[in-house]
């Protein structure tokens, strides 16, 4: 049967003749513009596809599949035109016409259908919603690279999960986010700062997160990325964590479970009438907590949890997720952090022992490793010689060897520098200690452990996410506007949402956290001809991170003075007037000599005297999914290949870095940098800024070593050198396995903080 006798069955169920002509016109239509693609050839390979009663779905599904195959080095807009012909497919199937309703007509429809947030239609007048209607761009929407209308597809627009039905398009999100947000100004300025934000990020210099994208103009009214929970050593407190986890999950979130304080195996319960079961079997529970969601069909549960290196039972802790070992001594689908600080780092180095403790036989020892590092040094000392306590002592290099071994076979085994997190932070310890990170070690904040559910003493830390895209951005000077408008977005947000757990409203009114971090830094590296590996880009860096830090303190010290200072802003080391550029570690400026540049002085007098809105501004995230959504590089990482194949739900999703044509041999691809200490160089002089922490990983490629194998004395100098720059936390641990350098997972574990 020829192409020309095929029959096609339409939505109504009807059939007619194909008409080539038609599908000519809608593949010529979408390659307009772009260079080196060829209409004909798409329209070979999708015709040997057609067969006889072929929906107009299936046909539209195939061209697009047809053209997304094209996508290479050699010919990169194919992931245009891909994109465009999805574009057209997903508003045919959203609105059986390509041309989009008002936006008047559409949220009347989606708030009778309950599927967008009925205080849209309340918050707006008809003549304001025109208005916003007259100002959205639709064509904006073919803007987007293939593997950003996948994503889309797949995870942000309102849809039914069940029929895969969609709702929306793209521009209707960017629009209503902001409709949301700034529902609450006044009258005379929110239309304004909606219209600012949307084209802040319709034209991708904001990004936003997976649970703000999926969420705001939805019912559900939890938009925290990252969920941070501490653990007590009590059976209250477990079922609260457990209790809490499994909230946190089904809103979305991605969890951080700080376990350190539960007591070790042997462990005496009530006088000695019962001995403790010690923490794998509670850790195993919080699996499966974490594990009880679907989160939507957004994305799978996913958690790492905190103990620290000294605990009793860290030896069995490392290995939990080991493929050797049976399951009843083995928690293999979460996540760990191992926290370490100056203290152990100096055993290892002198060659010295590491004494193992049970947090509940050594009073004091636990909050003072994270409140006092010289209480913590002199504690840790008397327990050590002191007969009576239960402990082990374990050669210092031997234990950082199995963390650095396990860390290397499992890649995800993570580590937090305590001390960092509370000598270089915008919380003073003493006040407000950091104990743990959270799914994906960006996040620093206060936690308090629940004794149940309700307690009111109990804090549940969330954080909000976003971040600049540095690649769409021309001059740092551009940061001052768009500072304004993420944090005063942000921060409504906070206001906005619903909280499940009363013990993380109350955190968040009274901290009123942000983390704004950036991606595409690899592009924004390009642009700039500069590298990861040789020092060259440490000034930019610096530059760069300066202005973002200096300018959201500026737009949160503004939101201060309309509205207030948080809470509990007298927690905070700013408020003592203590800034970033007051604490890093001075080795930093053995690496990078920049100066300051801008008018931090002012700026700190300015926090004395109005305080900030925010306790935190800054986080940086590995940005896996959003980073396709803006056709960027992720996070700060660099690219492993000029075209990344990303696995997802919906299949293999090629996307070309971005400025391809113009910077291909300005780029420093993932392996052909040849260490880590480069891209180490660079993490710390950011962190000297960032208030928070920072997503870094480190890497490895086998084959340049002897027998492929990576030594495990490297990656232990690369953990020292780490610490010495000032890092409070690392990640993945990335090993190269020999496949296309192309080939990438869909990073952070299915976690929120993927932003």
């Amino acid at each position: 049967m020829t192409n020309q006798n095929i029959q096609v069955t339409k939505r109504n169920g009807t059939q007619e003749p194909i008409d080539l002509e038609k599908i000519h016109r809608v593949i010529t239509w979408a390659a307009e513009g772009l260079e080196n693609v060829s209409v004909s050839e798409v329209e070979l390979r999708s015709h040997i596809q057609f067969y006889d009663g072929i929906t107009t779905s299936d046909i539209h599904e195939t061209i697009i599949k047809s053209a997304a195959d094209l996508i290479s080095e050699r010919t990169p807009d194919y992931q245009h035109l891909a994109a465009r012909l999805a574009i057209f497919h997903l508003r045919k199937k959203a609105f059986d016409r390509f041309t989009p309703p008002t936006l008047f007509e559409h949220v009347n429809k989606m708030v009778r259908s309950g599927m967008y947030d009925s205080q849209i239609i309340d918050d707006y007048s008809k003549a304001e919603i025109d208005e916003l209607d007259a100002y959205i761009d639709h064509t904006r929407d073919l803007n987007f690279s293939y593997a950003a209308v996948k994503q889309l597809e797949g995870k942000y627009l309102v849809q039914n999960r069940v029929t895969g039905k969609i709702f929306e398009s793209p521009q209707f999100i960017y629009m209503l986010i902001p409709m949301c947000l700034f529902s609450h100004y006044p009258s005379e300025t929110r239309l304004q700062y909606v219209k600012d934000f949307y084209d802040a990020c319709s034209e991708f210099k904001l990004s936003l997160p997976t649970p703000i994208m999926s969420g705001v103009r939805t019912p559900t009214r939890q938009f925290s990325s990252c969920v941070l929970i501490e653990c007590g050593d009590s059976l209250d407190s477990i079922n609260a964590t457990s209790s809490s986890i499994v909230k946190y999950v089904s809103q979305r979130a991605g969890i951080g479970v700080n376990v350190g304080r539960i007591r070790a195996l042997g462990s005496e319960i009530r006088g000695g009438e019962a001995y403790h079961t010690g923490m794998i079997p509670f850790i195993k529970h919080f699996q499966t907590a974490v594990k009880s969601c679907s989160q939507g069909g957004v994305r799978g549960g996913a958690a790492t949890l905190f103990y620290p290196i000294w605990h009793l039972e860290v030896e069995s802790l490392i290995v939990l997720k080991n493929n050797r070992g049976v399951e009843e001594n083995r928690a293999r689908h979460l996540d760990y952090g191992v926290q370490i600080n100056k203290l152990m780092y100096q055993r290892m180095i002198e060659g010295g022992d590491i004494t193992l403790f049970s947090p509940s036989d050594v009073p004091g020892l636990y909050d003072a490793f994270f409140e006092d590092q010289d209480e913590f040094e002199r504690l840790y000392k008397i327990y050590e010689a002191d007969d009576g306590i239960r402990k082990k002592r374990v050669k210092a290099i031997e234990l950082f060897t199995q963390v650095a071994q396990e860390r290397a076979q499992t890649g995800r085994i993570y580590i937090q520098n305590v001390d960092h997190c509370n000598t270089h932070s915008p919380f003073d310890p003493a006040k407000a200690p950091v104990h743990q990170s959270n799914l994906c070690l960006e996040i620093a904040l206060p936690t308090k452990a629940l004794n149940s559910v309700e307690d009111p003493d109990g804090e549940i830390a969330l954080c909000t996410l976003s971040a600049f895209n540095l690649g769409a951005i021309e001059n740092l000077d551009e940061l001052e506007n768009l500072s304004e408008l993420i944090v005063r977005a942000l921060d409504s947000l906070l206001d906005y949402q619903d909280y499940p757990v009363e013990a993380a409203r109350r955190a968040s009114m009274g901290r009123r956290t942000l983390g704004v971090g950036v991606t595409n830094m690899a592009y924004y590296l390009a642009k700039n001809r500069v590298r990861y590996s040789d020092g060259s880009a440490n000034g930019l860096m610096h530059r760069t991170f300066e202005a973002i830090q200096y300018y959201l303190l500026k737009a949160s010290n503004k939101l201060s003075k309309e509205y207030g200072a948080c809470t509990y802003f007298a927690d905070t080391t700013y408020a003592q007037g203590i800034l970033p550029i007051d604490t890093y570690k001075r080795e930093l400026d053995e690496i990078c000599n920049e100066p300051l540049h801008l008018d931090w002085e002012s700026l700190r007098e300015q926090i004395k005297t109005d305080g900030l809105r925010n306790s935190t501004l800054t986080a940086l995230m590995p940005c896996e999914t959003s980073s396709q959504i803006t056709n960027s590089t992720n996070g700060i990482e660099p690219p492993r290949g000029y075209v990344s194949v990303k696995a997802s739900k919906d299949g293999i999703l090629k996307q070309v870095v971005p400025g391809f044509k113009d910077h291909r041999n300005d780029y420093e691809l993932l392996w052909h940098i040849p260490d880590n200490k480069g891209y180490l160089q660079l993490v710390g002089i950011m962190q000297k800024f960032v208030d928070q922490a920072i997503s870094a990983n480190t890497n490895y490629d086998p084959a340049r070593f002897d027998e492929d194998k990576v030594p495990i004395k490297l990656v232990l100098q690369d953990l020292l050198y780490a610490y010495k720059m000032g890092l409070k936390t690392l990640y993945y641990h990335n090993t190269r396995d020999g496949a296309d350098d192309s080939q990438e997972d869909d990073g952070c574990a299915g976690g929120a903080c993927k932003l």
